[in-house]
């Protein structure tokens, strides 16, 4: 389970460093994919089969056809290299706005990365109303 925020820069190559605590569940080679908010989710490569594999057993609606070209289409397997870095590819960085300043946040079965600017352009919101939002979904903190 991933949980946590770490701040890093992505290098004018594209590499970003995959901190240790997060490689340790992530592993060597993982899945890099667009998320929602426009950010990217990396999946560990146990992950990824599992929500794959769903997408197998999915009627073929319009709405289903979109979701796997953006992100299964998208999906990139990551190897970490002897530095601890993964070669972000450039329509994965356009995509989620990175160009420098990075941030990966750990989100129990994956880690979302962010460009830090749009990351702080959405705020955290209204922690109590989103609350409530969760607790109608059988989610209480």
């Amino acid at each position: 389970m991933f949980m946590g925020q770490y701040s890093h820069s992505i290098d004018e190559k594209g590499r970003l460093i995959i901190p240790a605590k997060l490689r340790e569940g992530l592993g060597m080679r993982f899945v890099v994919t667009k998320g929602f908010d426009r950010c990217l989710y990396a999946y560990p490569a146990a992950e990824w089969e599992r929500i794959a594999e769903q997408f197998l057993h999915v009627p073929s609606k319009k709405e289903a056809r979109q979701l796997e070209r953006i992100f299964i289409g998208s999906a990139r397997e990551m190897e970490v290299d002897k530095q601890g870095r993964v070669l972000v590819p450039q329509d994965l960085r356009e995509f989620a706005g990175i160009d420098k300043d990075v941030v990966l946040i750990g989100i129990m079965n994956k880690v979302e990365i962010w460009s830090a600017d749009r990351l702080e352009e959405t705020g955290d919101g209204d922690m109590d109303a989103m609350a409530e939002d969760m607790a109608d979904l059988g989610v209480t903190i």
